[in-house]
C-alpha cells in the first residue's frame, strides 16, 4: 500500500511544467518528485515520523507546495498556518496541535517556543531545511497510508472563539480533488492562474490538488497583484479565486473580453460572490463565474454547473457523492425542499473530526453522519443550494474566517472600553468587513485609529476591523444579549 492521497495523482511527464513563478522561475513535475523526496528524507532527519504533525507558516512558493507534498509521502499531517498570525496566536497552534516540526520563513525562527524549528525560504535554497534536503536522496519510499489515515489538519473558527483544527483524511482530499477535476473539465492542457494563499483549503487543497489530479499546471503569483495577474492571465486558462479578486479586476479598464477569450473558467469561493458582481462580470467578459460553496472541514459540498446554468446568488447543486439537506435549526427535522434552514452535510469529503476536541464532534455531528455546518440556506425546486446566512456569528471577510469574541476580547481589554460587539457588514471588495461597535467609558479618549493600532500587535491583519464604531450601549433583547442581527441591520450601508 502506497499513501493513498499521492497515489490517486496521474502519472505525468517529468518535463512538464508544474509552477511558473511570477519572476520565471520553473518547477516540473520530475523537479517536483525529487524535491519532494529530498525533503521528505529531512523531515525524517529531523525526527518526524508517521502520525506526527507538520506545522507550517512560511510564504508561498513552489517549495512550500513540494514540503506539503513531502509531508504527505512521510505519513505526516500537514498543518498550514496563515503567515499574517501573532507570536499569541501561534502559541495556542503549537500547544493544541504538539507538532513534532514547526517551519518558520527565515528570521521568524523565534516565533514559537517548546518545539523543534526549520527555516524555509522563498528561493528555494535559503533556510536550514533546504539545506538539510540538499544532501538527501531523490527517491523517497512513501510511508503506507490508508484512506481514513490523517492527511492534514486545517485550524478554522469555533463557537467557542478558538480555532479547532478540522482532521482531514487522505481519501477526504483525493475525494473532493477527484470530483473537481472530473466536474470543472482540468485536463493536463490546463494553466491554473494561482494567486491565492497556500494555507487556506481554497488555495491549498481546491486549486493544489485538482491540478495534480490533472495533470495541468500552475502559474504561482505571491499575492494577487493586479498587474501581474493581467500580465500572466494570457498564459493560463483557469482562475480561482476570491470574491475580492473579481470586484477589483472588475474596477481595472483592463478587465475585457479580449483580455479573458482565452480563458474556460473562472471560479470564486470562500465567501459569498454578490449576485451584482456576477453580472457584471458577465456583461465585461461573457464569462459566467462558477461560484461553488464548501468549508474548511468539508473542502468542496456544492458547485454550480461547468455545462448548465451558473446561478448568481446560489452555490449550484450538491457534488456528486455529496448529500445536503435542511433542517430546523432547533429540532433538526429536515425540512421541505423551498424552506430556509440548517444547512447539514454529509460525504466522503466531510472531515474526521475535530482535533483533541471529541465532544465537540459529538455535538456537529448527527448520528448518521450529517456534519452540521451552522450555515443557514435553501435547496430551491431544481436542485441548486443558496446560501442565506450564518446561524453562527462568523464573519468572513476577504475570503478568511474570523470569530468575532476572538476580536472581542482584544478590545475589551483596552482601557476605556465597556464592552464591543463585532459583526460582519456586507463589503464590496471584501465580501463582509470586520466591523466593531464600542461603548466605551464615559469621558474616554478613544478614538478609532487608536483601537485599531492597539488591535495590530494581537490580531492577524485580516481580523482588524475595518471601522470602529462608538455607541453609548450596545442593544440588548430580554434575555441579556447583545442584539447583533438589530446592530448588522443598522450598519448595513455602512460601506456602501
Amino acid at each position: 500500500m502506497a499513501s493513498h492521497l499521492l497515489d490517486q495523482f496521474p502519472a505525468t511527464a517529468p518535463d512538464r511544467a508544474f509552477i511558473t513563478t511570477a519572476d520565471g522561475r520553473v518547477l516540473t513535475y520530475g523537479g517536483l518528485g525529487a524535491l519532494s523526496a529530498r525533503l521528505a528524507h529531512a523531515l525524517q532527519a529531523l525526527g518526524v515520523k508517521p502520525g506526527d504533525r507538520v506545522a507550517a507558516q512560511v510564504e508561498k512558493s513552489p517549495e512550500a507546495i513540494a514540503l506539503y507534498l513531502a509531508c504527505v509521502r512521510a505519513g505526516a499531517a500537514w498543518l498550514p498556518l496563515n503567515t499574517a498570525y501573532t507570536r499569541a496566536e501561534l502559541a495556542y497552534f503549537v500547544e493544541d496541535s504538539e507538532p513534532a516540526l514547526f517551519v518558520a520563513a527565515p528570521g521568524r525562527e523565534d516565533m514559537v517556543t517548546g518545539v523543534a524549528v526549520a527555516t524555509l525560504g522563498t528561493d528555494g535554497s535559503i533556510g536550514s531545511l533546504p539545506e538539510l534536503a540538499a544532501v538527501q536522496s531523490d527517491h523517497f519510499d512513501d510511508v503506507a497510508r490508508g484512506p481514513n489515515d490523517l492527511a492534514a489538519i486545517l485550524y478554522t473558527s469555533g463557537t467557542t472563539g478558538r480555532s479547532k483544527g478540522a482532521m482531514l483524511s487522505h481519501e477526504n482530499l483525493a475525494s473532493n480533488a477527484r470530483t473537481l477535476a472530473r466536474l470543472w473539465q482540468f485536463t493536463d492542457r490546463d494553466v491554473l492562474l494561482h494567486a491565492l494563499p497556500i494555507y487556506h483549503t481554497h488555495g491549498l487543497f481546491v486549486a493544489t490538488n485538482s491540478v495534480l489530479m490533472s495533470g495541468a499546471a500552475m502559474l504561482f503569483l505571491p499575492k494577487p497583484d493586479m498587474d501581474e495577474m493581467f500580465r500572466m492571465m494570457p498564459q493560463a486558462t483557469v482562475m480561482m479565486g476570491v470574491p475580492t479578486f473579481y470586484t477589483r479586476l472588475l474596477a481595472d479598464a483592463r478587465l475585457t473580453r479580449a483580455a479573458t477569450k482565452h480563458m474556460r473558467l473562472f471560479v470564486s469561493g470562500s465567501a459569498p460572490l454578490l449576485s451584482e458582481t456576477h453580472r457584471d462580470w458577465q456583461e465585461r467578459t461573457g464569462h459566467a463565474i462558477l461560484e461553488r460553496y464548501g468549508m474548511t472541514e468539508t473542502n468542496m459540498n456544492t458547485s454550480n454547473p461547468y455545462d448548465g446554468a451558473r446561478i448568481a446568488g446560489t452555490v449550484g447543486p450538491p457534488l456528486p457523492g455529496v448529500e445536503i439537506r435542511i433542517t430546523d435549526p432547533e429540532t433538526g427535522q429536515p425540512l421541505a425542499g423551498g424552506e430556509i434552514g440548517m444547512i447539514e452535510v454529509r460525504g466522503p469529503n466531510v472531515f474526521k473530526g475535530y482535533w483533541h476536541m471529541p465532544e465537540k464532534t459529538r455535538a456537529e455531528f448527527r448520528t448518521d453522519g450529517f456534519f452540521i455546518t451552522g450555515d443557514l440556506g435553501v435547496i430551491d425546486a431544481n436542485g441548486y443550494v443558496a446560501i442565506v446566512g450564518r446561524g453562527k456569528d462568523l464573519v468572513i471577510s476577504g475570503g478568511f474566517n474570523i470569530y468575532p469574541k476572538e476580536v472581542e476580547g482584544e478590545i475589551d481589554a483596552l482601557p476605556g472600553v465597556v464592552e464591543s460587539a463585532v459583526i460582519g457588514v456586507a463589503h464590496p471588495d471584501f465580501g463582509e468587513g470586520v466591523t466593531a461597535v464600542v461603548a466605551k467609558e464615559q469621558g474616554a479618549a478613544l478614538t478609532e485609529t487608536a483601537v485599531i493600532a492597539a488591535l495590530k500587535d494581537r490580531l492577524a491583519t485580516y481580523k482588524l476591523p475595518k471601522r470602529v464604531l462608538f455607541v453609548e450601549d450596545l442593544p440588548r433583547n430580554a434575555m441579556g444579549k447583545v442584539q447583533k442581527a438589530l446592530l448588522r441591520e443598522t450598519y448595513k450601508d455602512l460601506y456602501h
